[in-house]
């Protein structure tokens, strides 16, 4: 599945044709430069699949892209950061 995100400063989400959220990601700057992943959301149907982690790697990206250094207290993106070694 290409997932075709909508950014917003602080999150990113995915919904459907109706609207609805199918997955999303939060994460504030929690101090100059240090951005916090504290939530993501992926809907029921989508659990399993490679959404929930291509949704990390573009939060990832953006704050990258701001300069700026990722953090996690959302418990899967931390295990998905420390596997993949951004942790």
């Amino acid at each position: 599945m290409k997932a075709d995100f909508i950014f917003l400063p602080h999150s990113i989400y995915l919904k459907n044709a109706d609207g609805r959220i199918l997955a999303e990601i939060t994460f504030p700057e929690k101090e100059p430069g240090l951005y916090e992943i504290e939530r993501t959301y992926t809907a029921e149907e989508y659990i399993g699949t490679k959404l929930p982690g291509q949704l990390v790697e573009a939060a990832v990206t953006e704050i990258k892209n701001k300069g700026g250094r990722v953090s996690a207290s959302c418990p899967y993106a931390s295990k998905y950061l420390k596997e993949h070694g951004y942790l």
